[in-house]
């Protein structure tokens, strides 16, 4: 029995010798991952600020850092501290009234209770923190730092950075607290409802009645900031909207008072509850819930019937007063308020005096399409597979001491389309490291080909400007980070057979000395970064490469444009342009543009150098509240002094354009009634592209205001009435100097027709001549592309211009631009260029600009009969031309019908050849044209059409 009895405990020691030992291996493991997860995250924590540091931008990080952590540990501290005080309440009314036999052991056990709750309380605390954080710190920096917008509420007379900054904080401090209190109310409820403690208990009592007194006091101070929201919404109550964005009528009458009516109910009946807990009458504890409860269902109700039969029947005489401030608050949102408004009077008075007077406008029209010019810019200027425009951007520059505007776009490195056998580790990360170069062409010339005329082009670039830096590190490619100043020669570009190399020279990087080398090893994933003999302590790291991920790792609390635009600085160096928004969601009486967005500005412009990946944020709007308020917060972010060759480059972005243009579309009316009724509601045009009408986006144009001396570079967009093709005003922006973002509208005469764009459209879909020309280009593997139709106003009248486009319907098309419409007045033509196009249309309103030229034709004719008679040669050689087409046109339709795809394409080439020969012919016969512009009338074979003619 002793033998028995010995060797059973001798098993039992062994086995819980065996399970310490388990228990101390699963802490070992849990304390691996915890140090693995710790590790990895300072691991990011560091390479994060040595990044941020290579740049100059530590504070910005350090402060955005500091901010998290301090409120992680008061959310912490708050989550945590609560609940423990909560649970340690619970334990110790439980203690004073059970008996201690009537307890389970465990509770008995002071030590382990309170590693229990300690325990439980950081849970709740990390989870707490995690909330606090991850909602509040960009709203607690800014509520911190905030600057005044100098402009106050018409109702409450507070400033306006009250709503945009501290509303928020105040309801989101409120929220919290809110959410904390219900869970710490229902865990106490379970609690104390064994053995119905809360009837007997005055600890738990107690307890319950300061969670219940917390909450009401919340919910009062809930009630006491809803008047403050009533700015900042259409909702007048749970079921309706009012037609005002902001203060209405119900909110003034009802919905305000109703909120201080409930903000009493809620502490009056708060502590009739926590009397009734006290009494012990738990039953009519439910009583003034009732009663509270009754009051919001009245004051809905009550709302409900002032909207209904009060406001409704005459709801123009009760808004009135609130329309005005929702009209003027959000002009000032949008920056509309101070709109310089002129009529246009829209005459018909083109003549070639005027064309001369703004020979400045008249050379930067548009010929050119961005759209189908990327594909020729990837096509022509490429050279090499690994070679990429990503986009085609629109700017000006001073050429030559004329002011004109451009189209270019950087020629970047994409290794993904590298050979497969040069997809080694070296080419991809030391070898291969950025593209080269940028290539610039003329918006409103092209070759006799069709081909965007170039002013600068190939590799090395070549032409109006000397590009000294034209290496592309940095730029809108998704570029892998890449390692430079590494014992590997860095390919520059290709230069016949071989290839030329070059070293990195800037210091913007990451230095891969000493332990960053490790560490980015690390956080790269690259192991070869690590032992590589190629990398060395002078090589650098160029991490972030994409320029949109890269201002955003930097400055997350800014929103950027998506349509960064390339800039060739004037040492030759080159940078690339991006737009950052501030915008809100709180500014009294705005109506949105997105969301809950109602406040936007552009008020910092960020530049990343494609050489070095330098970044520098500029202030473009100093006045703005939100920007200095971002100033107080970072102070060493924004810089307020702006290059000069910066400046000359600020472009006003697209979309905020956009959003503003369709705000002034309903709120350009002044009058109240009209404003309510919406009956002067402006929209955009729509167009014509490929075979689809599209809304007309806006665009750049480089033109002569009314009354100014000089073009300058301005941003617009067409008008017209909503439901209606007529245009019946256009909005612009200036961008030039210090007229930069000055906003102005011309409006036409409402009593008579102004084309709009898709009346000029569908004018050119109607034109015989015209229709005619582009169904047959449009046959047999080639397709019509229609450019933007550009509306340019000229002094008191307005022309349209609208490039034709051909190509061929393939992967490789090289899209090419082989007629001009242009259209004025009732008139339009179709030429082989806008010169043609625009001296056809001077022919037909100006007579007398054909001048000498023509009275010398008719004299000689008079003075050689032979000649009269040989004039009649061309009319009979159109006729055999005509006769020739309509029979290959024959020939074409029936190989289609057949099936002979390649005799019908021989055909088609055969007749675009043609078409070719009678115009270069017209072009050698006909002086006209920019050399000439006294030049006669175009032969038959150029197309040419008026509203008259075709009537």
């Amino acid at each position: 029995m002793d033998v028995f009895d010995g060797g059973s405990n001798g098993s039992n020691r062994r086995n819980i010798t065996w399970k310490k030992k388990y228990n101390w291996i699963g802490y070992l493991i849990l304390a691996i991952i915890l140090i693995v997860i710790a590790g990895l995250f300072a691991l990011q924590l560091v390479t994060d600020y040595i990044w941020m540091e290579s740049l100059n931008f530590s504070n910005v990080f350090t402060t955005i850092l500091t901010s998290k952590v301090l409120l992680s540990a008061g959310g912490f501290v708050l989550f945590a501290v609560s609940t423990f005080f909560t649970i340690y309440w619970i334990h110790r009314s439980y203690l004073k009234y059970f008996d201690s036999s009537q307890l389970p052991p465990i509770m008995r056990k002071r030590k382990v209770i309170m590693m229990i709750i300690f325990g439980i309380s950081a849970i709740v605390g990390l989870f707490g923190s995690s909330i606090v954080q991850g909602v509040g710190w960009e709203q607690a920096l800014k509520f911190l730092n905030y600057a005044s917008f100098g402009q106050a509420d018409p109702y409450f007379g507070l400033d306006i950075s009250f709503y945009i900054y501290v509303l928020p904080v105040l309801n989101l401090i409120i929220f919290v607290l809110m959410g904390l209190s219900i869970f710490f109310l229902l865990v106490e409820a379970g609690a104390y409802s064994v053995f119905h403690m809360y009837r007997v208990s005055r600890s738990a009592q107690l307890h319950l009645g300061m969670t219940l007194g917390f909450i009401g006091l919340l919910l009062a101070g809930y009630h006491v900031l809803q008047p403050f929201g009533t700015l900042s919404t259409t909702h007048v109550n749970l079921f309706q909207q009012s037609v005002v964005n902001g203060l209405s009528y119900t909110d003034d009458v009802i919905n305000i008072p109703k909120a201080y009516i409930l903000a009493a109910a809620a502490v009056i009946m708060t502590v009739w509850m926590i009397i009734k807990l006290v009494k012990g009458n738990i039953q009519t504890m439910l009583t003034p819930i009732a009663i509270y409860i009754g009051l919001v269902v009245v004051g809905q109700g009550a709302s409900l019937a002032v909207q209904n039969f009060v406001v409704s029947p005459n709801e123009f005489a009760m808004e009135k007063p609130y329309l005005e401030d929702n009209l003027n608050f959000t002009k000032a949102a949008y920056n509309l308020d101070s709109m310089n408004v002129q009529e246009h009077p829209g005459n018909n008075s083109l003549d070639a005096e005027m064309v001369e007077r703004n020979s400045g406008t008249i050379d930067n029209v548009r010929m050119n399409d961005v759209r189908p010019l990327l594909d020729v810019y990837n096509q022509v200027q490429t050279f090499r597979t690994y070679y990429e425009f990503n986009d085609v951007d629109i700017d000006r520059y001073q050429i030559d001491g004329d002011y004109e505007q451009v189209f270019l776009g950087a020629r970047e490195l994409n290794t993904a389309d590298l050979p497969d056998q040069a997809k080694t580790w070296v080419n991809q990360n030391l070898r291969y490291t950025h593209g080269y170069g940028v290539a610039m062409s003329h918006v409103n010339k092209v070759t006799p080909q069709g081909q965007p005329k170039y002013m600068l082009k190939d590799i090395p670039p070549e032409g109006v400007m000397d590009v000294s830096q034209p290496q592309v590190y940095f730029g809108e490619e998704n570029s892998p980070n890449v390692i430079t100043n590494s014992a590997v020669e860095e390919f520059d570009y290709p230069s016949g057979d071989e290839n030329v190399n070059i070293e990195y020279e800037a210091n913007k990087g990451v230095p891969l000395g000493g332990i960053n080398r490790l560490l980015f090893a690390m956080t790269e994933g690259n192991f070869r970064m690590l032992v590589s003999d190629q990398v060395t302590d002078d090589s650098q790291l160029l991490a972030t490469r994409n320029i949109m991920d890269r201002v955003n790792r930097i400055a997350p609390f800014f929103k950027y444009d998506q349509d960064p635009y390339l800039v060739v600085r004037d040492d030759g160096s080159m940078v690339w342009m991006i737009d950052a928004y501030l915008s809100d969601d709180n500014y009294p009486y705005s109506e949105a543009f997105q969301g809950k967005k109602n406040y936007i500005r552009n008020s910092v412009k960020v530049t990343v150098d494609a050489y070095s990946g330098e970044v520098n944020f500029y202030a473009a709007d100093p006045k703005d509240p939100l920007l200095q308020t971002f100033q107080n917060i970072f102070p060493d972010l924004i810089t307020e002094e702006v290059p000069d060759d910066i400046r000359a480059h600020f472009r006003y972005p697209t979309d905020l354009f956009k959003i503003q243009a369709k705000k002034y579309g309903t709120y350009h009316m002044s009058d109240l009634e009209v404003f309510y009724n919406r009956e002067d509601t402006w929209q955009f045009p729509t167009e014509r592209y490929f075979s689809e009408d599209i809304k007309m986006e806006p665009y750049y144009t480089t033109m002569k205001l009314p009354g100014k001396e000089e073009e300058e570079f301005i941003q617009m967009v067409p008008y017209t009435p909503k439901n209606r093709q007529n245009m019946i005003a256009w909005m612009g922006v200036r961008n030039d100097g210090e007229n930069y973002g000055d906003m102005f509208v011309y409006q036409f005469p409402k009593q008579r027709n102004i084309y709009g764009p898709q009346q000029i459209e569908n004018r050119i879909n109607q034109d015989s001549e015209i229709s005619q020309e582009l169904n047959l280009w449009s046959q047999g593997g080639s397709e019509v592309i229609r450019g933007n139709l550009l509306a340019i106003p000229i002094e008191d009248t307005i022309i349209y211009v609208e490039p034709i486009y051909i190509e061929s319907n393939n992967e490789t098309s090289l899209p090419e631009v082989k007629r001009v419409v242009v259209a004025y007045g009732d008139h339009i033509v179709m030429e082989a260029n806008f010169d043609k196009a625009l001296q056809e249309i001077l022919n037909t309103v100006d007579p007398d600009s054909q001048g000498d030229g023509q009275k010398e034709d008719e004299d000689s004719q008079e003075g050689e009969p032979e000649k009269q008679q040989d004039s009649q040669a061309p009319i009979m050689e159109a006729e055999e031309q005509l006769q020739e087409f309509s029979d290959l046109f024959e020939s074409y339709q029936k190989a289609l019908s057949e099936g002979n795809w390649q005799e019908a394409a021989d055909i088609m080439s055969e007749l675009e050849n043609k078409l070719d020969e009678i115009q270069s012919s017209d072009g050698s016969d006909n002086a006209d044209g920019p050399d000439n512009p006294d030049g006669a009338q175009p032969s038959d074979g150029n197309t040419g059409s008026s509203d008259s003619q075709n009537e």
